[in-house]
């Protein structure tokens, strides 16, 4: 299974869905799991049950995505805030990091009003804040690191797939099993 982290608006269902396409392979986004599981939308439980509750469901729909092991995942902005997500990630698929700065994300954000995290005064300083407590939970998780000074959907795309080929043993066929492997720590971008 591939998996992609990020920040919210980083380009992981997107992205995921041409790797998906590309490769032929089925592509789940959790937040769409967890929503169709919640029958109504992420925002509106935020706001009935808060957060934590929601991280509670959300970890329960990540271990039951990653048993069904196949394809490409796409995985909610703060799935990585918990350690068990991070383990069950790593060990039950190909992570990779779509790295993207706060600024960028702000700038396809900016109008956005469905993601609840974002729903501030300031968003942009949110996504700053975002980012420092986060990236290092990305990377954390991540088996590769997808960098560029301004992504776009098709070269995030075609970085994931670089990996792939440079990891042989990193097989995104239906019910593959993975080995994980690291890539070198990269240096973000400002």
């Amino acid at each position: 299974m591939l998996v992609l982290v990020g920040l919210p608006g980083s380009g992981k269902s997107t992205v995921g869905r041409q790797l998906a396409r590309r490769l032929d392979i089925p592509f789940v986004d959790s937040d769409h799991a967890i929503e169709q599981r919640l029958g109504c939308s992420i925002r509106e439980y935020f706001e009935r049950q808060g957060e934590e509750r929601f991280r509670d469901i959300e970890t329960e729909v990540l271990t039951q995505l990653v048993q069904q092991g196949q394809g490409v995942l796409s995985t909610g902005g703060g799935s990585v805030l918990r350690e068990q997500n991070r383990d069950l990630l790593r060990q039950n698929g190909q992570v990779f990091y779509l790295h993207t700065s706060p600024q960028e994300v702000f700038r396809r954000l900016r109008h956005d009003r469905h993601r609840p995290l974002l729903q501030v005064a300031d968003p942009l300083k949110r996504l700053q804040d975002l980012f420092a407590l986060r990236d290092p939970l990305y990377r954390a998780a991540a088996h590769h690191v997808i960098e560029s000074p301004r992504p776009s959907v098709g070269a995030m795309v075609q970085g994931v797939l670089q990996h792939l080929e440079r990891s042989p043993e990193s097989d995104p066929a239906p019910g593959a099993s993975t080995t994980p492997t690291m890539a070198p720590p990269a240096s973000p971008s400002h």
